[in-house]
């Protein structure tokens, strides 16, 4: 056999073992979940909750290691950031903080990720419903009493 022929066993070999490497596709139950009403909550559920939530929903590629590994750390990554389906872990502050950063993330255009986009164009959103979220958002945190600063 060639040397090119080798090359290809061996780069078969070596895809179909780390088919046997585990990967977490985990959903835990969702515990609760951030108020919104529609169509806010619709375009959160569309743009954001594939990675930010409990409730991803896992497409084929996510089951073909090397990319299962990249997309269950993607979505592991996101969710320690945000996760709507555990909103009510967080304090106060840090509910107020997230609410600033996703319209400031949505108004920048940094979220949802291009790459995202680029394999789920349902996720795309436009710049009027990048408004409606931020606006969302900044509304919700405006009508939040402040939190009450701790005895001395």
């Amino acid at each position: 056999m060639s040397k090119r022929t080798w090359i290809w066993i061996a780069l078969v070999a070596v895809v179909v073992v780390a088919q046997l490497v585990p990967v977490s596709r985990e959903n835990p139950p969702v515990e609760t979940e951030l108020v919104a009403e529609e169509p806010v909550r619709g375009l959160l559920r569309r743009a954001c909750y594939d990675c930010h939530s409990n409730e991803t929903q896992w497409p084929w590629y996510a089951y073909v290691a090397p990319v299962s590994w990249l997309v269950a750390h993607d979505v592991e990554e996101a969710r320690e950031h945000l996760n709507f389906s555990t909103w009510n872990r967080y304090d106060l502050d840090d509910q107020l903080d997230l609410l600033e950063e996703m319209g400031e993330e949505v108004t920048e255009r940094e979220m949802p990720l291009q790459i995202y986009l680029s394999l789920h164009s349902e996720a795309r959103i436009t710049t009027a419903e990048r408004k409606q979220i931020a606006d969302w958002a900044e509304g919700l945190r405006s009508s939040t009493p402040p939190p009450t600063p701790p005895n001395p």
